[in-house]
């Protein structure tokens, strides 16, 4: 690495602290108050934690050193597509030999300012492609003919069907997962958290093009597309990462059921947090190793966690979930 790219995850790093310390800190610390009782100790809570589920997958991720009681359920939400609203479908199917181009940023942004949102539009209009565009805010003036703004669109589904030849993202880890599931090359358009990250993740594999949106102007806009459609190897990547994602003995959400219901049987269980690393973690925070925890009282709580954790998108990419069971 470069001295700017030391200096640049030093900077990272402390700002990541910040965050935690006025952000999330703030936000969890009640929620461990009120179930766990005042005597439980946030900072230290996470070393307490029988299994780790990360949203992950060694797939879409890098090598990364990792413990027993790590499990990788990246995908976890992905399925398969089901059939489009009739309306939508016959609009996809008017797009011919061409196919489709998908935009979409996410929930949390709805529009983009009226220059850049102008100048996205000028690039779709110039292509012999559909858009189908999530866009919620003022008609640009110059939209095409060929594109079609929704205020919601079944993100699942359009990936999944056969006619959609690229996918404009944010970055967000449930697009991310999904456009790999189904096999569809990116176009990032990553905005702030987690979102570069995983969008260079995707362009590190040969499956991305990823445009800095503070310098996006129709004419790069559209090298980008033109790039992603035309060039079949991003097409090819990303289909070879859907296989391999799809390539595995057990569905995540399944392997997610089955180690938490084995974590639940501590007694055993092959998955303990080893106590060195509780130890050393202590010692840093200068505080005493906390005692090997306690068996719990056994119950089949694991597939109804996970039932209840598949119906929520909104959590961050790698620290998925920790479950104290």
């Amino acid at each position: 690495m470069t001295f700017p790219q030391r200096l640049k995850n030093v900077l990272s790093f402390f700002i990541g602290k910040l965050t935690l310390s006025y952000i999330t800190d703030p936000s969890y610390k009640p929620i461990v108050r009120r179930f766990f009782g005042p005597d439980v100790d946030y900072s230290t809570f996470f070393l307490d934690a029988d299994i780790w589920l990360m949203r992950n997958d060694f797939v879409f991720e890098f090598p990364r050193p990792t413990l027993p009681n790590v499990v990788y359920m990246g995908g976890f939400q992905c399925k398969p597509s089901k059939s489009l609203p009739a309306d939508l479908e016959e609009f996809v199917q008017s797009s011919g030999d061409h196919g489709i181009v998908i935009m979409t940023l996410g929930t949390l942004v709805s529009n983009l300012p009226q220059d850049i949102s102008g100048e996205i539009a000028a690039a779709f209009a110039q292509l012999p492609h559909k858009v189908i565009w999530r866009y919620i805010g003022q008609r640009p003036n110059n939209l095409g003919n060929n594109t079609l703004l929704v205020k919601w669109l079944p993100q699942n589904d359009l990936l999944g069907h056969p006619k959609t030849r690229v996918f404009i993202t944010h970055g967000g880890t449930n697009g991310v997962q999904e456009a790999i599931y189904h096999g569809v090359p990116v176009v990032g358009l990553p905005l702030f958290f987690d979102q570069p990250d995983n969008l260079s993740r995707v362009k590190a594999k040969g499956a991305a093009v990823i445009v800095d949106i503070a310098m996006l102007n129709r004419h790069i806009f559209k090298e980008a597309l033109m790039t992603v459609i035309y060039n079949s190897t991003y097409g090819d990547n990303m289909r070879t990462l859907s296989k391999l994602h799809r390539d595995q003995p057990m569905k995540p959400l399944d392997q997610a059921v089955f180690w938490i219901d084995l974590a639940e049987q501590k007694s055993i269980s092959p998955i303990k947090q080893p106590h060195s690393f509780r130890a050393e973690a202590a010692s840093q925070s200068g505080g005493s190793a906390p005692d090997a925890p306690q068996p719990p009282v056994r119950g089949k709580k694991g597939k109804q966690c996970v039932r209840r954790i598949s119906r929520s998108f909104m959590i961050q990419e790698d620290l998925f979930l920790h479950l104290v069971v």
